[in-house]
């Protein structure tokens, strides 16, 4: 049986990462996160037009856990919550997912008045466990006993990979605090190491692939390198999965931060030109619904029509009707012209008492990359 791969005790912070390997990334790296920084700053109240973005990050580092839900699953379950046929294991990913998203959001106000540290990330944890698997895991605590990484019900000497053992882990925590707040040659090389540093501690009993991908954006927007937190890199890694968790324990197994490094800096240019495309691409349809909404519906209520769309691409009738900002005839009117016109398309249609759900597919196809609606 192989023996599992131990924590690398006395190897943080690195002092053996090969610079001029890195060297030909660090530019590319810093110019494609500058180039999506400048766009974020361009898009008018991008927490709403890219609000898509933002789940399908939280669908896609919670399936590297495990979950299998879609994000078209949880945008047809936000519209409808409580939704009686999705099945228990189905609506348990689903709150996973938006567990996610909250966490996100709450850690962002919470770095108005907060430098990123351990509170931040505690309170993160705990809203991430809230009422979902994993609830009984001391949310929002770090771990006071063993934890292990390997296949399911396996033993810690049948497991794959060991963290730090609990009694070292505050003192790890502190040195990793302070790895955060401390000047590096590049940022972004530091923050693949504390990236990669958190995982390896595995600082809870769950939830810490989940946190430690979190703390990418989060570090990004601490650090100021993009105006807001919501650069998407999950998807990169689900992508790579395999490569992603190698690199990993390669770092626990043979001290390699400059391969890690590596991976990570092609992570971030990837991801940085991926995230532009896209936020392009729903920056220029913004603009092209404007204009036609208000072309169709001949209504001084189009734009927050528009507005309400792309913050919800799937919604309820009624919840569109009930929208505060536009009158309910108006609103009953705008609705019908969307769907006539196929801006909207029907994604399951009323029956008794249960609304029609509707979907705005441009938006959600130039999310997903791919025509899914």
């Amino acid at each position: 049986m192989p023996t599992p791969i131990q924590y690398h005790y006395g190897k943080f912070p690195p002092n053996n990462i090969d610079w001029e390997k890195l060297v030909p990334l660090l530019g590319p790296a810093a110019s494609a996160l500058a180039r999506y920084d400048g766009l974020l700053t361009a898009i008018p109240n991008a927490a709403v037009l890219l609000s898509p973005l933002t789940t399908k990050e939280a669908v896609l580092s919670s399936r590297i856990e495990g979950t299998q839900a879609t994000m078209g699953e949880v945008l047809e379950y936000e519209a409808e919550p409580g939704d009686k046929s999705v099945s228990p294991e189905k609506a348990a990913d689903i709150n996973e997912i938006l567990n996610y998203r909250t966490a996100m959001r709450e850690a962002e106000q919470q770095l108005e008045d907060l430098p990123l540290c351990g509170r931040v990330i505690k309170a993160a944890h705990q809203t991430l466990l809230s009422g979902v698997r994993g609830h009984g895991k001391s949310p929002g605590d770090y771990r006071k006993g063993a934890n292990w990484i390997g296949p399911p019900g396996c033993t810690i000497e049948e497991a794959k990979y060991v963290p730090i053992s609990f009694d070292k882990l505050p003192d790890a925590m502190s040195n990793w605090e302070k790895f955060v707040h401390s000047k590096q040659p590049d940022k972004l090389v530091q923050l693949g190491i504390i990236h990669a540093e958190f995982e390896a501690l595995h600082p809870f009993l769950d939830g810490n692939g989940r946190l430690g991908r979190m703390c990418i954006p989060l570090f990004m927007f601490y650090q100021k390198m993009i105006q807001s937190p919501m650069f998407y890199v999950s998807e990169f890694f689900e992508k790579n999965r395999d490569e992603y968790y190698e690199r990993l324990l390669a770092i626990s197994r043979s001290n390699d931060w400059t391969g890690w490094s590596i991976f990570f800096l092609k992570a971030i240019v990837e991801q940085a030109e991926s995230n532009q495309t896209k936020a392009e691409a729903i920056l220029k349809l913004y603009d092209e619904m404007k204009t036609r909404v208000a072309e169709l519906t001949h209504s001084q209520y189009a734009i927050h029509a528009v507005d309400f769309i792309f913050h919800r691409s799937v919604f309820s009738t009624p919840d569109f009707v009930a929208d505060p900002r536009i009158p309910d005839s108006t609103a009953r009117n705008i609705i019908r012209t969307l769907r006539d016109n196929s801006i909207l398309k029907d994604i399951r249609p009323s029956s008794g008492r249960r609304p029609a759900i509707v979907a705005f597919t441009d938006l959600i196809n130039i999310t997903e990359g791919s025509q899914v609606l």
